[in-house]
């Protein structure tokens, strides 16, 4: 992974583009966009390609994975980008088939045998019976001792954190789970992922699947945007070795399909599109300094 550190150190130059390009944008009357990379954190190349879709994109907000290994360089490069908006991407779930992390506390109710966090939020007819949150056990106080580690590792090392998030959708689960995480915003004094308005979400590429489809798909749905706030979220990548080792049923095109949302969120003609339009790119933290 020498050569993709290397191949991706930011120069002055990419720091002047990416102040020109946001001052380029003229002020919206009305028309306000999150652009969030999600799983900052969960590998390296994931945190190359969340960095390259701020610096040379339009990303102005990403998720980061406390418990997973690559969190210390996520710090690192968080740390040397002030400007982007940080978000907590609460995790409960491991969900790649050959790439796992674990729990930051004691959690025996969260984990499968080899004390790994269970793959999947539901069950999955592609995954053998209990691979999922669902069919376990799984107890309040540990969930809520788990998220208060996470949050806490986090806002030790990013004091800037904004907002939480909840990755795969956990929340959904049970009306406590939604609970326990308004209730922590609140005593963190951070943001849920909604923001402290609603948000409409923006439709982005659909259902395109290679990167010039979604770039032309994206530049179409940019175009027609009527006044108001929106949030697209999707996972930025990189299509090298450790990113094409991650998969599992069902989704196994992980490197190329991430790569394409890095291409997508780097394009020059989405960029020239969000200036054309007058959208303001930003990220939870103005939302949430708003009145």
């Amino acid at each position: 992974m020498k050569s993709v550190s290397r191949r991706f150190r930011w120069s002055t130059s990419c720091v002047v583009g990416l102040l020109l390009f946001t001052l380029s944008v003229p002020a919206a009357d009305g028309i306000r966009l999150i652009v969030r990379g999600d799983d900052i954190g969960s590998t390296h190349a994931a945190n190359l390609a969340c960095i390259q879709s701020y610096r040379e994109g339009i990303v102005r907000s990403v998720e980061l994975m406390v418990p997973c290994p690559w969190f210390p360089e996520a710090v690192r490069l968080l740390n040397e980008n002030p400007g982007l908006d940080v978000g907590i991407h609460l995790v409960l779930t491991s969900e790649w088939a050959n790439f796992k992390w674990r729990p930051l506390t004691l959690a025996p109710s969260l984990v499968d045998p080899d004390g790994y966090f269970f793959p999947m939020v539901w069950p999955n007819p592609e995954l053998p019976p209990k691979s999922s949150l669902k069919e376990s056990a799984w107890k309040l106080a540990e969930v809520e001792a788990e998220l208060r580690a996470q949050i806490e590792t986090a806002i030790r090392h990013l004091p800037r954190i904004s907002h939480l998030s909840a990755h795969m959708g956990f929340t959904s689960l049970d009306p406590s789970l939604a609970a326990l995480v308004k209730q922590l915003a609140r005593e963190y004094r951070l943001d849920t992922e909604s923001g402290s308005q609603p948000l409409k979400r923006f439709a982005g590429w659909g259902k395109a699947r290679t990167a010039e489809e979604r770039i032309v798909q994206f530049v179409k749905h940019l175009e027609g945007l009527e006044p108001g706030t929106y949030l697209f979220v999707e996972h930025p990548g990189l299509d090298v070795p450790e990113m094409q080792a991650i998969g599992h049923k069902g989704y196994e095109d992980v490197a190329a399909d991430r790569a394409a949302v890095t291409r997508v969120f780097t394009s020059p003609e989405v960029k020239a599109a969000i200036r054309k339009k007058g959208i303001r790119l930003m990220g939870y933290d103005e939302l949430k300094a708003e009145p």
